[in-house]
């Protein structure tokens, strides 16, 4: 019943702000003389600037299927993660289990099941390459710009991007001096968050910004042995930005960060295997995961991530030399627990304390270089040429307690150990045949090495021992990422192109997984192939925007590592080939110079073409799969079922109306995203496993003066309050006291009241 409350409390004051606003707005006008001829339009829709292609291009000028999110509309929208941003991106979904966030781009995503895994989304923070979940999980904040590109971008991206990449454009120094704080309070979760930002020059040429960001909140699910919300969510950060440009022709910006972030408690709830209990308001009373007394550690997580990135534009003629250079560090500790929790939320009487917990800190380092060549524009040849090279090192310590979980008490810990080294050459030249008609070809080689050790060991009361043989590999892989793309401009401001691109994600190592066998600790380089046709098109001298891509990506040699509750262990190989199929529509428009609208759709067919070997389906007997056997997998092949995270449908529609009443501005808006149902489970199961489809709502509403100095602004995000999961899998009986499925929750209803000042 108080869930209800605030949820209609919620609504309601937002809808009756928004009311309020039109009423005001129409008021005002009416207050004024009717003009005797229509004024002209004195505003157009924002020009986004993207690096898509390695050098700055007008979003719509580039042949790449692309959402670009700007740094004040992250913030207005309070948008601080990929998890949060994924409801305004076409085909993007982010899994949440608890760990490291995954990002799926058209169905494509590496699970979380195997942590040392590399990503086929790899996320790019100034353009320092981060393979890891964890290398940039803080909040997003002061923020330039955000880019979303879908398809391989192996040829100017390099190795795992072969679904997509994102990048994180950082805020720089501004010639002259101002600043601004933001403070809020979430109602729903109980916290505040704090932004600050000084940003000026110190000399003629010399620049400095300085940013820093805190935010304490409590949780959104109740721990019943505890009586709290959790998990409570603890960051700080913190970013020293310099810019340098000593001639007109030399500009270097050198930028350090720094980043706590700390979950204390975890998001999992227990369910039926038999009874679709998700239905409906479930996730209160389901929680009871504590701390595990023989670990003496509580559930959560905690990361601190040191990030260096060094941008140096030098101009050589009419050429420009341009060094990126990053250094990149993470440590991590991590430990989940399970209690014996029924399905129906009867808590077991176990003295609060979970049956059984793993924890699983890590260590990694990494620092790389890039140095490319690009020639001037508006040559009937153009290109971008460049070297790239980074060296890594990874470390993963885990630990697994039991109190009485298959007979054993006591805890067990193994050690993964892996050293990386790639290096590449890419280029890509532009042949411009007319002003119209334009073929861009890219190629990048890449050779990557990579070694690994992965030890066990039994801890129960005695010394350290192992209980199995090491194992260790090594690999050395080369890859050949090709891309060819045609474009033509059909008018000034409506191009067609159609494009060919093939993407690679390394090979790697099983880091996770006890009692692994010597055949299964190795894996492969997976290859994806885009074929795409696209539109991108202004309208009205800028007043619409109506992007268009229709794709087929396929993937060969597909890296899959799944859960199997019959032998209790993840498993990864290269199990797969896949297909994704579909269309992507985007549109912009401004009837007014006080409204504007946006809308985005998404369809999406994804399925497996070959699986032999998949892990036994929920639903399946064991005569109909026979998974017993330790030294293989299940003998039966899952083509034709689609893959995890690929909802049919997506898609949001929204509108911003920014107005003046009374000497002040108002901007109100809303945002409505949507998706069909999808699976979050290996095991298929049509109870547990699949993610019923949803439509979540976020609302804003600001106040503030003329000049932009100060504003109040009341923010909903997921007004609608729908109770969504981010994966889920099944937990035998043999860990429990009952045989359940466990999902995780995506965040519930936020409601927060923000005010900014300006100087």
């Amino acid at each position: 019943m108080i869930g209800i409350l605030k949820s209609t409390t919620a609504v309601a004051v937002l809808g009756l702000a928004l009311c309020w606003s039109g009423q005001a707005s129409a008021q005002d006008t009416a207050d004024e003389p009717e003009a005797e001829t229509q004024a002209p339009r004195t505003q157009l829709l924002n020009e986004i600037v993207v690096t898509a292609q390695k050098r700055e291009q007008r979003l719509q000028d580039v042949p790449v299927s692309i959402t670009a999110v700007s740094g004040d509309t992250l913030e207005d929208l309070k948008i601080t993660d990929l998890r949060s941003v994924q409801s305004y991106v076409p085909n993007m979904a982010v899994l949440n289990s608890g760990v490291n966030p995954v990002v799926f781009i058209r169905g494509f995503g590496s699970g979380p099941n195997n942590v040392a895994f590399d990503q086929e989304v790899s996320v790019y923070l100034d353009g320092i390459y981060g393979g890891r979940g964890a290398q940039f999980s803080a909040p997003f904040f002061d923020l330039e710009r955000m880019e979303v590109l879908r398809g391989p971008q192996g040829a100017l991206f390099g190795r795992n991007t072969a679904a997509g990449a994102i990048s994180l454009v950082s805020a720089r120094p501004t010639p002259t001096f101002e600043g601004y704080v933001t403070a809020g309070y979430d109602f729903e979760r109980e916290g505040f968050d704090l932004t600050g930002v000084v940003s000026g020059p110190i000399s003629d040429t010399l620049g400095i910004r300085v940013a820093g960001k805190v935010v304490r909140q409590d949780g959104y699910i109740r721990n019943l042995y505890n009586d709290r919300d959790e998990p409570l969510l603890r960051d700080t950060l913190a970013r020293v930005t310099l810019r340098w440009e000593p001639a007109s022709d030399i500009d270097i910006v050198l930028k350090n960060e720094y980043g706590k972030h700390r979950l204390e408690g975890g998001v999992t709830v227990s369910g039926s295997l038999t009874q679709d209990v998700y239905d409906g308001d479930f996730g209160d009373e389901r929680y009871v995961s504590d701390n595990y007394a023989g670990a003496g550690r509580d559930e959560g997580s905690g990361i601190e991530t040191w990030n260096t990135a060094l941008n140096a534009d030098f101009g050589i003629g009419d050429h420009t030399l341009t060094l990126v250079g990053g250094y990149s560090q993470f440590e991590t500790e991590r430990f989940t627990a399970y209690d014996e929790i029924a399905p129906d939320g009867t808590v077991p009487p176990n003295d609060g304390n979970a049956k059984f917990g793993n924890g699983f800190p890590e260590d990694f380092e990494q620092w790389s270089i890039e140095a490319r060549l690009s020639s001037p524009l508006g040559q009937f040849f153009e290109y971008v040429a460049g070297v790239y090279y980074d060296t890594s090192d990874y470390h993963l310590h885990q630990d697994t307690f039991y109190r009485d979980v298959f007979a054993l008490t006591g805890h067990q810990s193994t050690d993964f150990y892996q050293d990386s080294k790639a290096w590449s050459v890419f280029g890509q030249g532009t042949l411009n045949f007319t002003d119209a008609l334009r073929f861009i070809a890219g190629l990048r080689y890449s050779k990557v090495e990579k070694s690994a050790t992965f030890t066990q060991y039994t801890v129960s009361g005695s010394p350290l021992n192992p209980i199995g043989p090491d194992r260790s590999g090594s690999l050395s892989e080369d890859y050949f990422d090709p891309s060819g793309t045609l474009q033509y401009d059909i008018a000034d401001d409506i191009m067609l192109y159609a494009t060919i691109a093939r993407g690679s994600k390394s090979g790697g190592f099983v880091s996770n997984t006890y009692n692994v066998s010597a055949d299964g600790f190795q894996f492969a380089a997976e290859r994806s192939t885009n074929y795409e046709v696209g539109l991108k098109s202004t309208l009205g001298n800028g007043l619409a925007t109506v992007n268009l891509a229709a794709f087929r990506m396929d993937f060969t040699d597909l890296q899959q590592s799944a859960y199997d509750p019959d032998r209790r262990t993840f498993f990864t190989r290269n199990a797969a080939k896949a297909r994704s199929e579909g269309v992507e529509l985007e549109v912009q428009i401004l009837p007014t110079d006080e409204l504007s609208l946006s809308a985005s759709v998404a369809y999406l067919d994804a399925r497996f073409v070959d699986y032999p070997g998949a892990p036994c389906l929920s639903y399946e007997t064991v005569a109909q799969c026979d998974s017993s056997d330790p030294d293989s997998l299940a003998a039966h092949n899952i083509a034709g079922l689609p893959l995890l995270f690929a909802p049919e449908w997506s898609g949001n529609v929204g509108f911003n109306y920014d107005t003046q009443i009374g000497g002040l501005r108002l901007v109100t808006g809303a945002n409505a995203q949507f998706r069909s149902e999808y699976f979050i489970a290996d095991g298929y199961s049509p109870i547990w496993g699949v993610q019923d489809g949803w439509m979540k709502l976020d609302a804003r509403i600001q106040l503030g003066d003329l000049d932009d100095r100060w504003n109040i602004a009341l923010v909903g995000r997921n007004l609608t309050d729908e109770h969504t999961r981010g994966a889920a899998i099944r937990f035998p009986g043999s860990i429990t006291a009952t045989t359940r499925s466990l999902s995780w929750m995506d965040e519930y209803r936020s409601l927060t009241l923000s005010g900014t000042v300006r100087f």
